[in-house]
């Protein structure tokens, strides 16, 4: 972008812009937080003008007059172009681009003219000459040289160059060099100076450090090394799937293709274009291999895709004068992808197979690789069954002499390729007749002729060539002769034929070589897309990769390259309509701040071939449809209508120049008619839809299909077969174009560094023509002013609104836009809002995207978890279920058995009864025994000889009974006898658990006996103590009550009656009895008494609470040991703890009994005295 503002208006601009951040930093902190972002502003116009601070480089520094410049521009200026092919010299400020073209307006500051550009390059160069910076210097011949200031005077300067040479150059014929630090960038943009020399030395030096790939903007630079470099294999294919590595690749493109269709789910297109001989056809198979890799599934349609690559190229690449794998057909293969980004199927479109070198090659060239390896590495039985020979022996090889190619196996390639036919589905009965056909091809071109009379009449020799020929033909070798040396005047009627001569004789022939092999290529194509055919599943979202024939220059161009450099011219207008026009078109129509760049247009030379009614396609259509016409006629006529178009120039004879986007190409018309026409005659038709070779008919079933469709959308003409070739070619070519303008475009230019096809050389004037043609500079220099990431607001909205916070979600999609910057402190530099869209500068959505993966990535790690729970849950579900049935089919199976084995077990039932009413006898009486042993201690001392005789025959029965069982169960069947064995053992068990059972009961009830007896005793003596003590205190109540009945009051009467109604149960027991501690009989005037008296009192006190307190203690031990449970081990310990518990009961009651006389005996005393007081005092 070029600098257009004068220190004192940046310097303006440069205040007010600080005035108004200010400004807006006052607004917002005064605006209420719950407010939206406040909105960018709109354009006021469409033909908005940029401000000064669009227009600043980086680092510029505003003096007090000084012209100081930084030391690195964004856009640097070239001096002078040399010479082009054409002789014209044209000034240019970059190599491939004309001065730009601005908007101007007059009361504009900020816009400056021509003159004021000139003088800010000056001053550019001025501040390089200052400080005496490395410049590129224009040699004499051409090229640039690197160099150092050394001195000036006047206009030219004293340069020390990098071979030590000291030269005097003029201030126009050099350039500023970027500092070494940017030396060998990945990307043309990072270069501080964008000029021919820098950019030719940039990639120069990545060339030789192997480093064939270069991005300039967004467009990648692949330079032919001609030699097989390791950057290809799975590991960087896995590096640049996971983001490890973002260097620029063919596999970055590739990844970028496939991440955008996934992401915006719209189709894709890798644009492959470069000259003959660049490498277009490894790139794009390089594409095709990261893109197989990155959606591989299980159906194995990827490595389909990828044998595709051999079928296609040994059948429609051949070695050119300038390529040794040379396509010679356009193609263009759409992957198609499913939602989860696998590929489920694939199509191939093929333009324009260069039928023409079957039957005639240039010196040098080698026809189609299929016809090599045929007869290099088929097997001896398929020689035999298709009577092949060496290449050298077929005239339609051996013309140009050359058969081989320095380091390539025909024969290896050949073997490649039938492993490639079996993995696409061709069956091997296909394959025959594939081989049929190309054998029938090589023994046509041998058929010779000789002239049979005057009027120059010829016959078809009767050789080798016409009986092979016939006989893979599936015809007599008279049907092959007549067809070639006749043709009908009537075919309707069948009636007159007519002898061809020997020029027409040998063109039939080679018109049905040409059909053959244009058919048999055109069937493969179409078996390869039913292999491919795209799956139920594919959602519609596909990459194209179109790979078409590289510009072509030779010293006299044929119709082929006519065709195909006005392919070429029509892609790179594509290129340049996605590059430069229709993104300037936006920015200008979205009202976005933009300064127009030029750049090198190539729509005068596509109308030259397009537009009517004078171009050069439709006059070859016209010219080709009269029948009086000729290759010199029609090279006139062109002269005649486009003589004055600047990029038509007409040459002598039959020759023109046409003035390409690549450079000046010349053609010659010789064979031009001929070839547009592409006449097949019907009779050839006939006798190959006679021909009793499966494919022959279908060819001519195939050609009478197309000559349908073509009458159907032509004039309605009889005579005319079918569309000429251009004028399908151009049909072909308009639908590509409408396909890929469905698409998003990636371009890839390939290079060829060289014409000798040699590693580790690097031509500078032919990279430097190839980097003019493609328009780089230009497209670095857009891309680096401009946006090329473009999204509508509610796109943009949509696809990252999710990350804002709640707080500030807003429904107007574009305050959510400005929201989402705002939050992720993009500057308002790197973006502008249109009318419609956001318009981003490169990398700025890095963090975006790198954000919203890590969101997504947390979601789906929240689903997989929670998938995880219900899969399991469902599982264990699932398992539950499964084992109930397989316990209901157990049983089954069980009770199913069980009733086959029923008879045999009744039998074995009823001996089993015996059997236990003996056991249970022998018990009865075995106890019998031990209870009597156990009522007579002495018993085993009185007859110990007969305890031990019963003893002896105990242990007999026993055995004998063992004995009988044992024979019983040996008896039984095997499953019986273990089933029997299992239940004499369980008897056993029983048997002692019930005798433990017994013993166990028998001494909890004489347990429970003992203890039961114990509280009773217990109980009695208890209540007979406390009735003793009620009637002790009602005794003395009585005797106080006569006395003082109204102020001291021992016990209370309601409390009396329900502790005696209490007494000996066991409620009585835990409750607690309440003695009234008021015993003392108080009066003022019996001192001594009292004295007396509160000391009995005191007692009595004493003993009632040691009373409450031994009760209360004996209830918690009785508790707590009638809380043992039966058959707990600690039975013997509890009584013998209740025995203990009895004593300790007696001896203290014993004692209690004995304190309580005495304390009674105290109180008669007590009361004697108090008696004799009261009589005294009475008295």
């Amino acid at each position: 972008m070029l600098l257009s503002a004068s220190p004192s208006s940046l310097a303006k601009s440069s205040l007010e812009e600080m005035l108004d951040s200010l400004r807006r930093k006052e607004e917002e902190e005064a605006k209420p937080k719950d407010l939206p972002p406040a909105l960018p502003a709109r354009p006021a116009s469409r033909a908005r003008l940029p401000p000064a601070r669009r227009s600043l480089p980086n680092n510029f520094k505003v003096g007090d007059g000084s012209n100081a410049m930084p030391e690195c521009l964004p856009n640097g200026f070239d001096c002078k172009r040399k010479e082009d092919e054409l002789g014209e010299k044209r000034r240019s400020d970059g190599f491939g681009s004309k001065k730009v073209k601005m908007m101007m307006d007059a009361d504009s500051p900020y816009l400056a003219s021509s003159g004021k550009v000139r003088e800010l390059e000056d001053d550019n160069i001025s501040y390089i000459i200052k400080k005496k910076l490395c410049v590129w210097c224009r040699q004499p011949s051409g090229l640039w040289e690197l160099g150092t200031i050394q001195s000036t005077s006047g206009e030219e300067a004293s340069v020390l160059l990098s071979n030590g040479n000291v030269i005097n150059v003029a201030r126009s014929e050099f350039v500023p060099a970027n500092p070494k630090i940017f030396e060998g960038v990945d990307d043309l943009m990072k270069l501080c100076y964008l000029n021919e020399p820098s950019v030719l030395h940039n990639i120069k030096f990545r060339h030789s450090q192997d480093m064939i790939y270069t991005k300039a903007g967004p467009i990648l630079i692949a330079v032919n090394p001609f030699k097989d470099l390791q950057i290809f294999g799975n590991d960087r294919i896995s590096a640049y799937k996971q983001k490890f590595t973002n260097s620029p690749h063919v596999f970055a493109v590739a990844d970028e293709a496939f991440t955008k269709m996934m992401r915006d789910e719209a189709n894709q297109s890798i644009i492959i274009s470069g000259e003959s001989g660049s490498g277009k056809t490894e790139t794009a198979k390089i594409a095709m291999q990261y893109l197989a890799a990155v959606g591989r599934s299980n159906r194995g349609t990827e490595e389909k895709i990828l044998q595709t690559n051999h079928v296609l190229e040994a059948f429609g690449n051949a070695k050119t004068s300038r390529n040794e794998n040379s396509s010679r057909f356009g193609k263009l293969i759409e992957i198609h992808f499913s939602t989860m980004g696998k590929i489920y199927g694939a199509k191939v479109q093929t333009f324009l197979i260069e039928k023409s070198r079957v039957v005639q090659l240039a010196s040098g060239e080698r026809s189609y690789h299929i016809f090599y390896q045929l007869c290099a590495g088929s097997s001896f039985g398929l020689k035999e069954r298709l009577n092949l020979r060496a290449a050298s022996y077929y005239k339609y090889l051996n013309q140009s002499e050359c058969l081989m190619i320095d380091g390539i196996d025909d024969a290896k390639k050949f073997h490649q390729l039938m492993k490639a036919l079996d993995i696409v589905q061709i069956c091997k009965e296909d394959q025959e007749l594939i081989f049929k056909v190309l054998a029938a091809i090589l023994w046509l071109g041998n058929i010779s002729f000789k002239v049979a009379d005057s009027e120059n009449d010829i016959e078809v020799l009767d050789d080798e060539a016409v009986t092979s020929a016939a006989r893979l033909m599936g015809c007599s070798s008279q049907a092959l002769k007549a067809a070639l040396s006749t043709k009908k005047i009537q075919p309707e009627k069948d009636t007159n034929t007519k002898k061809l001569i020997l020029q027409q004789a040998i063109q039939t022939r080679d018109e049905i070589a040409k059909f053959m092999y244009e058919n048999l290529f055109n069937w493969i194509v179409d078996q390869i897309n039913r292999s491919l055919q795209v799956g139920k599943r594919c959602t519609g979202k596909s990459i194209n990769i179109l790979d078409i024939t590289g510009f072509e220059s030779f010293q006299k161009s044929s119709f082929e390259q006519f065709c195909i450099n006005y392919a070429n011219e029509r892609l790179q207008q594509h290129l340049n309509r996605h590059l430069f026009k229709q993104e300037q078109e936006d920015y200008e129509s979205d009202g976005i701040e933009w300064t127009k760049i030029y750049f090198k247009d190539n729509q005068e030379c596509l109308d030259l071939f397009e537009r009517k009614p004078h171009s050069l396609l439709s006059l070859l259509d016209e010219e080709s449809n009269l029948p009086k016409a000729s290759d010199l006629t029609f090279a006139n006529k062109l002269k005649q209508h486009l003589g004055t178009n600047p990029c038509f120039k007409g040459e002598r004879g039959r020759a023109f120049s046409v003035r390409h986007y690549e450079g000046e190409v010349l053609y010659d018309t010789n064979g031009f008619l001929e070839k547009n026409r592409d006449f097949m005659p019907s009779d050839s038709v006939q006798f190959l839809a006679s021909c009793k070779c499966e494919l022959l008919p279908l060819f001519s079933k195939m050609f009478d299909q197309s000559l349908k469709c073509s009458n159907s959308f032509g004039t309605g003409a009889v005579d005319s077969q079918e569309q000429s070739v251009c004028k399908k070619f151009k049909g072909q070519l308009f639908n590509l174009i409408d396909q890929l303008e469905c698409t998003t475009p990636h371009f890839i230019r390939c290079i060829r560094p060289n014409t000798k096809q040699l590693p580790d050389i690097y031509d500078e004037d032919l990279v430097l023509q190839q980097l003019k043609c493609s328009g780089i500079l230009e497209v670095v220099r857009t891309s680096r002013a401009g946006y090329p990431t473009r999204m509508t607001h509610q796109e943009f909205s949509t696809r990252y609104g999710f990350l804002l916070s709640e707080a500030n979600k807003y429904q107007d999609p574009l305050s959510t836009s400005v929201a989402i910057l705002q939050q992720f402190n993009i500057p308002s530099e790197m973006y502008q809002f249109g009318y419609t869209k956001l318009y981003l500068r490169a990398g700025q959505t890095g963090s975006l995207e790198l954000k919203r993966k890590q969101v997504l990535q947390g979601i789906v790690v929240v689903q997989k978890y929670f998938r995880g729970y219900q899969a399991r849950s469902y599982f264990q579900e699932l398992k539950k279920g499964v084992a109930t049935f397989q316990s209901f089919v157990r049983g089954e199976i069980t009770r199913r058995k069980f009733g086959v084995m029923k008879p045999s077990i009744t039998i074995y039932s009823k001996n089993l009864e015996e059997i236990q009413a003996i056991i249970q006898l022998q018990s009865v009486i075995r106890g019998w025994l031990a209870r009597k042993d156990a009522s007579t201690p002495n018993g085993f001392k009185s007859y110990p000889e007969n305890a031990k005789h019963r003893r002896k025959s105990l242990v007999k029965m026993l055995e004998v009974k063992q004995d009988i069982s044992k024979e019983r169960v040996q008896n039984l069947p095997s499953p019986l006898a273990q089933l029997q064995r299992r239940v004499d053992k369980a008897e056993e068990e029983n048997a002692k658990l019930r005798e433990q059972l017994k013993q166990s009961e028998r001494k909890w009830a004489e347990y429970e006996a003992k203890m039961k007896s114990m509280e009773e005793a217990w109980q009695k003596q208890r209540a007979s103590l406390q009735m003793s003590l009620v009637a002790a205190r009602k005794s003395l109540a009585s005797d106080s009550g006569n006395t003082q009945p109204t102020r001291n009051e021992v016990l209370s009467p309601r409390y009396y009656g329900s502790e005696d109604a209490t007494l000996g149960s066991r409620t009585a027991v835990n409750t607690p009895i309440k003695f009234s501690s008021n015993f003392a009989v108080s009066d003022g005037g019996r001192e001594a008494n009292g004295i007396r008296e509160r000391g009995t009192s005191g007692t009595l006190s004493s003993l009632m609470k040691e009373f409450d307190q031994r009760r209360q203690n004996f209830d918690d031990e009785v508790k707590a040991l009638n809380d043992v449970k039966p058959g707990n081990s600690t039975t013997t310990n509890s009584i013998e703890e209740f025995r203990k518990l009895k004593q300790s009961f007696e001896g203290w009651k014993k004692q209690y009994k004995v304190r309580l006389r005495e304390t009674k005996a105290k109180l008669h005393e007590a009361d004697k005295s108090r008696r004799t007081w009261w009589g005294k005092l009475k008295n």
